[in-house]
């Protein structure tokens, strides 16, 4: 018997006729509790994205990896969509097609994610870590002597915009105006506005590029032989530079805040420690950065696992939902990564081993400098910001005893921030002067493998030809075929080690006599 996903409603939940909605400070303080309830629905529940805007949530995870993989029953085109909802809707700006690999098919997909792809895997990974550090330094040093800062607007936001500002190659004049835009997206400010200063920003960063290329991921995307124009070369910026906002952010951000409130992170060895590596993965598990999204449209009415999906209508994958699926819950997850939080099939996160170790890096290396960190406030105070497709806190209110900075060393680069990072949208990020600009490609000798790196084209995963790799698992095999180079690691594989170089990302910590006058997370991370 087949279901409708406009009817009935998830029990215990707010309802709006009949679609239970996923905005609103209810559902952002406990969207776990709001997902439980519509597992009564089945693997698809009715959910509404924003007020008068309908979709399919799909719950269950056998039916996100089969949406994930079917792009022909399931396509990325929302232009039939966007003509039957109000355009003023605030769902709109950010679902609305653009010719951008994340929202497109078939040719015109492979062609923009050849591109961007290829040009990801030149990035150097020692090159890319000492980004990374130099910059969490910078930023750690601005509020250190303080004893006390906002690690979401202060430190997880900017940070990940820094450090993508320089692997485009990207001048302080251009790189500030993107980090004000961008801001102004996240905090849902004048949207527009932000909208014509980030076009503006990344339009004049392509003609500097193709005046003067140099060795930087804008330059790499230009020269590409799939010979993008300047405008499609902007619009695959435009969800590069969001996947460095808002889901970096909050990947660095919620993982911080479960280090500092779970006792299996804070408590001392008697009680069990868990290293940053792992407390990332149990992140993507049960608190993805992104919790629903990679958002489909199909062309006409489907039945799908026993429900009906309406063309023209909005079917969400519910990230967050179909990593708890009970069906497939593991009691220990510690090393599991077949988690859905990347995503699956052709439309998979192509930048999640760069985001995976700028998030690494960036805990390790605040918890090198203020080891002695503790939440400001109780876990359960910390509120969390609305929207149904992030997990994204508010603020991160810290404290710890003041540091005072060292003198930065004689004749390294210049502070790359002028002010301390202000969270009121018009605050850039302005060098005082730009530092060297660092060499992206490949150095010699070649750098260690990076674990985490999206596949070089040819390489070793690179996908046979096939009839179709993207179809759906035929009914009783394994959630990962064989053939299928997009699918997450089989549950119960051994984990994939930390990058080289990150000391507390993985293994033992060098031991030391106790000190309980530290905090448990100092003597976690000391290795007490």
């Amino acid at each position: 018997m087949t279901s409708d996903t406009t009817a009935s409603s998830a029990p215990g939940c707010p309802v709006h006729g009949g679609r239970t909605p996923l905005y609103g400070p209810e559902f952002a303080a406990n969207p776990a509790r709001v997902y439980d309830a519509l597992r009564h629905h089945g693997p698809v529940a009715p959910v509404e994205l924003a007020p008068g805007i309908p979709a399919s949530l799909v719950i269950s995870y056998d039916a996100a990896l089969a949406v994930l993989r079917d792009p022909r029953r399931f396509p990325k085109d929302a232009r039939r969509w966007e003509r039957t909802v109000p355009p003023d809707s605030p769902v709109v700006p950010f679902m609305k097609y653009r010719p951008a690999c994340n929202k497109t098919d078939g040719a015109e997909h492979a062609r923009l994610r050849a591109a961007v792809s290829d040009s990801l895997s030149r990035i150097d990974v020692n090159t890319l870590r000492d980004s990374v550090e130099r910059h969490a330094e910078t930023l750690i040093r601005r509020f250190a002597v303080r004893g006390a800062a906002d690690l979401r607007t202060e430190y997880a936001l900017v940070l990940p915009l820094l450090v993508f500002n320089e692997v485009l190659g990207c001048p302080p004049e251009i790189g500030d105006r993107i980090v004000v835009a961008m801001q102004g997206f996240v905090e849902n400010v004048d949207t527009a506005k932000s909208n014509r200063i980030l076009l503006e920003a990344i339009g004049e960063l392509v003609a500097l590029k193709r005046a003067r290329p140099a060795d930087d991921l804008t330059t790499w995307i230009l020269d590409h032989p799939a010979r993008l124009t300047d405008e499609e070369v902007t619009e695959q910026f435009i969800p590069l530079i969001g996947l460095a906002t808002e889901p970096e952010q909050n990947l660095i951000a919620n993982g911080l805040r479960l280090l500092l409130s779970d006792g299996r992170f804070a408590g001392d060895l008697s009680g069990g420690s868990l290293p940053i590596d792992d407390a990332l993965d149990e992140i993507l598990w049960t608190d993805p950065p992104i919790a629903n999204w990679a958002i489909s449209y199909p062309v006409e009415d489907i039945e799908f696992q026993g429900v009906r999906l309406p063309a023209d209508q909005p079917v969400v994958i519910g990230f967050a939902a179909a990593n708890t699926d009970p069906s497939t819950a593991s009691a220990n997850r510690t090393g599991n990564r077949a988690h859905l939080a990347w995503g699956a099939g052709p439309h998979t996160c192509p930048v999640q081993g760069q985001a995976r170790m700028i998030a690494s890096v960036a805990m390790e290396k605040l918890l090198d400098a203020l080891p002695d960190m503790e939440l400001a406030v109780p876990a359960r105070q910390l509120e969390w910001r609305p929207g149904f497709a992030q997990r994204a806190l508010k603020s991160l209110p810290v404290r710890f005893p003041p540091v005072q900075a060292p003198p930065r060393p004689t004749g390294s680069a210049a502070d790359p921030v002028q002010a301390a990072w202000q969270s009121a949208p018009g605050h850039g990020l302005r060098q005082e002067s730009p530092a060297p600009a660092p060499a992206w490609g490949p150095s010699s000798p070649a750098p260690p493998v990076d674990p985490y790196a999206p596949a070089a084209a040819g390489g070793p995963h690179t996908p046979p030809p096939a009839e179709d790799p993207y179809a759906p698992t035929p009914a009783g095999n394994p959630h990962t075929p064989a053939g299928d180079p997009y699918a997450p690691a089989p549950a119960g594989s051994p984990h994939t080690s930390a990058p080289a170089g990150n000391s507390h990302a993985s293994g033992p910590r060098p031991s030391a006599a106790p000190d309980r006058r530290r905090s448990p997370l100092s003597r976690w991370w000391r290795g007490e």
